[in-house]
């Protein structure tokens, strides 16, 4: 069996698999679709449990239902990319977030290296401060 015949062979099986996951679950969204999309992100090498997929699903399913909240608060028949925009904030904010925690991180740990400098320079100008 070549190599592309076997690929398509695992997919038509897997997609099997994942049609049924969604009808027993009753998931938010096609696994197959998710799974496909994963696998973009993913060295071919490594396979996905089923409770990863589900909880995915999930979570992508619950990011959906406070993405849609938060638009509904507003008091507008039609809602607009500038309500979207808004709505999605706090999850495009999550990565400048841990920029911005690596940047203080490497900042305190320069204040923290200068501290030990001057408690090194400290001890050898007045003699050691352990008594």
């Amino acid at each position: 069996m070549t190599e592309d015949k076997r690929k398509a062979t695992e997919d038509m099986h897997e997609n099997t698999d994942d049609e049924e996951l969604d009808k027993t679950l009753n998931l938010p969204f096609p696994n197959a679709t998710l799974v496909r999309l994963m696998k973009q992100h993913i060295s071919p090498n490594k396979m996905i449990k089923k409770e990863v997929k589900i909880a995915m699903n999930r979570f992508l399913g619950d990011i959906v239902r406070e993405v849609s909240e938060k638009m509904n608060e507003y008091p507008y028949a039609m809602i607009d990319y500038r309500m979207f925009e808004e709505a999605i904030r706090p999850y495009k904010l999550v990565k400048e977030m841990d920029r911005e925690k690596e940047r203080l991180m490497h900042h305190l740990d320069t204040i923290v290296q200068d501290c030990l400098s001057i408690k090194r320079d400290l001890d050898n100008k007045f003699g050691s401060s352990e008594l």
